[in-house]
């Protein structure tokens, strides 16, 4: 377990300060000696880059992904869905279950459902295009994969779900949208027909 303590702010000269400029607060972190072990490890190992960025990381997954909203481990709530850490692997099971001919219209459901909790948890009154950065960064957190578009195409980077027709189903659900899937293998690239 870490603690933090408040250093007061130190004045600089007069020359160094900008007027409308604030000055970061400084804060020191007291950590046990298994902790700053296991951080020193992830920095020799080259896993982190040093410290202070690693803490920085730690500061923006607890806001994106809301980690104070976590009721036990490996499952937290987003606005008003439970979600919960799910191998791929067993969704790829789980999928393969479902005949390939019931896929798009099952997922463009699973696309609507995804809109509801997203337009809830994002504050929006709707998902339109104008707000599809944040939809995309959103994805993101819970592990859907990168999302960019470029011109009229959706580019899917490290799709969670291999399957093209599935992932194109739900985001046309989401976003409200047809697809037209422009290749079959990660990254895909879907053609936005509005």
């Amino acid at each position: 377990m870490f603690c933090m303590q408040s250093i007061g702010k130190r004045n600089p000269p007069v020359f160094f300060q900008r007027k409308d400029e604030t000055g970061a607060k400084r804060t020191t972190i007291i950590l046990e000696k298994e902790e700053r072990e296991y951080i020193d490890s992830l920095i020799r190992e080259g896993k982190e880059p040093g410290i202070k960025p690693l803490i920085s990381k730690m500061l923006d997954v607890y806001r994106s992904m809301m980690v104070y909203d976590w009721r036990f481990p490996g499952e937290y709530y987003c606005g008003i869905s439970r979600i919960a850490f799910v191998n791929v692997e067993l969704l790829d099971i789980l999928i393969q279950q479902i005949p390939k001919e019931e896929w798009r219209e099952l997922d463009k459901k699973l696309g609507c459902a995804l809109k509801v909790s997203m337009e809830t948890t994002l504050d929006l009154p709707a998902i339109s295009r104008e707000n599809w950065d944040n939809v995309f960064k959103r994805l993101r957190v819970q592990g859907f994969g990168d999302f960019y578009m470029k011109d009229k195409y959706l580019l899917a980077r490290m799709p969670f779900i291999n399957e093209p027709v599935i992932l194109a189903g739900i985001l046309e659900g989401l976003l409200e949208v047809e697809l037209d899937l422009k290749n079959s293998v990660p990254p895909f690239v879907f053609e936005v027909l509005f």
